[in-house]
């Protein structure tokens, strides 16, 4: 066979030879459905080799060889389109054989019947050599079977163009282009193959520029494939993965621009993004954000928390950087996941407010038991003790009367914590009391429970003076009011010394009534000032060793608070302390 080569046939030698070097190295390097797109790049690499050599030959019976040759690629170039398009977008059949055999039915016959054309001339009628132009040519009149087999190739690259595009048209900006290139390398050759076969534009009348354009495109496809990795990962896949990642993920890469992004990064960290682009700079996504900006600068694994706003609501949000490394540990890019966690970080803290709410109970509790155990044992037990050495004659009836004041002091003291011990009870293990508001006049209340501890004041000769204005009506609970004042006066005794003085006033202003209990006695430490304030039981020994439980001022400052009230404590260890509760005030007006 001599070989008279021109540029025709030496263009489609070489770009046959390179994009068939391109696909077996694909083929062989890549799996999956990229091996599709390879048996394509193949299928033309030898329909145009095979073609150039005819157009290398001048005898009709190496044309018809060669053409023998050159239709192992053309029959089956638009098959493996379609299997490629087929694969690549995920599609799964029922009977995957079945459909592989309908796809290469007629590729199968057609290859058969060029084959065998000398025997029916079914395919090609008659092949002529045509020696008018440069060089010689096969000028060739088709059969049947030739048109069939044309119209199957363009049912078979349209159907593959068609599902790719209708799968991908919706997808991302990095892979809208993915498709673009995809959907040039099916249609492109087309359009000159449509020239070729309606003798619009044929050079020298017989010339198919078909392969030609083939062989361009999947020569830039092939080397997109391996420098760019193109087709590396199918869009389906990719989309439903990224798409399924609740937290939000944004890929960088080395310059810091990004690559590629998934939905819940932009319902997660800003609305405003819904118009983010590939390629778009992270510093001009973060600008307002110098924690994540620092935190993309230092190309390391790390996490950091911070605060965004989303719409109206403030959120937190954990930044996780996963940075990217090849193998020669270069770092290349970096992964940001982002992670709503601030109805975890709520969750977190109302946790640790419960530990510490159930923790401050169940000291409590100890301090319950504890206070029965021994505040109300000892005193009870002693009187017990009294009452059988009485009975026994060990006590005399004058000594047993000379201890009944000191008695007596012991009872009112027992009668005060068994109050406060109920009022506790009832506040913390059922779960809080109701509050009955009612109108009343605070300074009767005041005189009624001097009257009450006056006995206990007189025994210390400690004088308790009350003060009052013309209006000292209040709106609360009385039962509630009267254990407060109590205790606070109770602990003004308490802690004043012999022979001093105790002043009680009220005081109206605005819509409030203040009430002042002021002692000149020990005072109380700062540190104990701040437990008053914050509601943490504490106790401390009085003027003359009395002892206390510390549930007194606990139920003071929840019983205030109840009421809609506020209490102050002001002291000064050595001078004394001033109590300040406030109480909503009702207007005369409003009884008229």
């Amino acid at each position: 066979m001599e070989l008279v080569f021109n540029p025709f046939s030496v263009t489609l030698l070489l770009s046959g030879l390179l994009v068939g070097g391109l696909s077996l190295y694909i083929a062989l390097k890549i799996e999956d459905a990229t091996r599709w797109i390879a048996m394509t790049m193949l299928c033309a690499a030898i329909w145009g080799f095979f073609y150039g050599l005819e157009l290398s030959v001048s005898t009709r019976e190496a044309m018809v060889a060669l053409l023998k040759f050159e239709y192992i690629g053309i029959a089956f170039l638009a098959p493996c389109w379609l299997i490629f398009s087929l694969n690549y977008t995920s599609y799964r059949s029922n009977r995957p054989k079945l459909m592989l055999g309908l796809i290469l039915l007629v590729p199968v016959i057609t290859y058969i019947l060029v084959l065998t054309n000398d025997h029916h001339y079914f395919f090609y009628e008659s092949i002529q050599v045509i020696k008018t132009g440069p060089f010689p040519t096969a000028k060739i009149e088709i059969g049947p079977w030739y048109t069939l087999n044309v119209l199957y190739i363009y049912f078979a690259y349209g159907l593959g163009s068609f599902i790719i595009w209708k799968r991908f048209k919706y997808s991302d900006p990095l892979f809208k282009a993915q498709t673009r290139i995809m959907l040039s390398a099916g249609l492109f050759p087309l359009i000159f193959n449509l020239f070729y076969q309606t003798h619009l534009f044929r050079p020298y009348e017989v010339i198919d520029l078909t392969p030609f354009s083939f062989l361009l495109t999947y020569l830039i496809l092939g080397f997109a494939i391996l420098k760019y990795q193109l087709f590396s990962l199918k869009p389906i896949a990719r989309n439903k993965v990224m798409e399924a990642i609740t937290k939000g993920v944004l890929v960088l890469d080395a310059e810091q621009q990004i690559v590629d992004f998934n939905p819940a990064f932009i319902s997660f960290y800003s609305p405003s993004l819904k118009k983010i682009k590939v390629a778009s700079k992270a510093k001009d996504i973060f600008k307002k954000h110098g924690d994540i900006l620092s935190l993309i600068v230092q190309q390391k694994a790390a996490v950091i928390e911070c605060q965004t706003l989303i719409g109206q609501k403030e959120k937190i949000l954990r930044v996780e950087a996963i940075p990217l490394v090849d193998k020669k540990s270069v770092t290349t890019g970096l992964i940001l996941l982002f992670d709503d966690i601030t109805e975890q970080q709520a969750i977190n803290q109302k946790l640790k407010d419960q530990a510490s709410e159930l923790q401050q109970l169940n000291n409590l509790k100890d301090k319950y038991f504890s206070i029965i155990s021994h505040d109300l044992k000892g005193p009870i037990f002693g009187i017990k003790e009294l009452i059988h050495h009485t009975n026994t004659g060990l006590i005399s009836k004058d000594e047993f009367i000379d201890l009944l004041p000191e008695v007596s002091r012991n009872m009112e003291q027992v009668a005060l914590l068994l109050e406060n011990l109920l009022a506790w009870s009832s506040s913390q293990l059922r779960s809080g009391e109701t509050t009955q508001f009612q109108e009343f006049d605070i300074y009767k209340i005041l005189v009624q429970q001097k009257g009450i501890l006056e006995r206990i004041a007189n025994e210390k000769k400690i004088v308790i003076e009350i003060l009052s204005e013309a209006n000292s009506l209040v709106s609360a609970d009385k039962n509630m009011i009267e254990l407060v004042l109590r205790n606070i006066i109770n602990n003004a005794i308490k802690f004043s010394p012999q022979g001093s003085t105790i002043k009680i006033s009220t005081q109206e202003e605005y819509d409030t009534i203040k009430i002042y209990i002021e002692d000149f006695g020990k005072g109380i430490p700062s540190e104990n000032l701040s437990k008053i304030r914050e509601g943490i039981s504490f106790t401390t020994t009085g003027q003359n060793n009395e002892s206390g439980t510390g549930l007194g001022l606990l139920l003071v400052n929840e019983y205030i608070e109840k009421n809609k009230g506020q209490l102050e404590v002001n002291s000064e260890e050595g001078k004394g302390t001033l109590f300040c509760i406030r109480l909503p005030k009702v207007n005369k007006k409003e009884l008229a």
